[in-house]
């Protein structure tokens, strides 16, 4: 499928792109990584944003999304763990359901787990699925 001329509003990469026009509106680490997860299809692993594919095709679209996700897990990795309750507290004041809602449904659930990328090590996995967890422990 041909992709679309670019606009004088696009930028130079499908990365570039995305960060100024989507990520950089997102106001936390963590709702930037919720938001690249929820691009990633749940059967394939593939990620799809229409208009990044429209404009820079499939493969560089794929691959901006891909390693911003990425390089967004390592971010919330590096944060302190202070940090990391601040930023996702903010989190879940953008969203439109109450905290005690949400915290209860993600212990549930475990709908956080999909927001690790597939080429994350078992190492950081763990590090990211503790922290949170104990977060959401202490919010309970």
């Amino acid at each position: 499928m041909p992709r679309a001329r670019p606009k004088g509003g696009l930028e130079r990469s499908a990365a570039a792109d995305l960060f100024k026009h989507t990520l950089s509106k997102i106001p936390t680490v963590y709702g930037r990584l919720s938001y690249l997860a929820s691009l990633r299809d749940s059967n394939s692993g593939v990620y799809r944003h229409h208009g990044l594919f429209l404009a820079f095709g499939r493969e560089e679209s794929t691959h901006a999304l891909q390693s911003s996700h990425e390089g967004l897990f390592r971010s919330w990795l590096t944060l302190t763990l202070a940090e990391k309750s601040q930023d996702l507290e903010a989190y879940m004041a953008t969203l439109d359901d109450p905290q005690s809602l949400v915290v209860k449904h993600w212990r549930q659930s475990k709908v956080y787990r999909t927001y690790i990328p597939l080429s994350a090590s078992p190492a950081d996995t763990e590090l990211f699925l503790s922290e949170l967890e104990a977060l959401l422990e202490v919010w309970r």
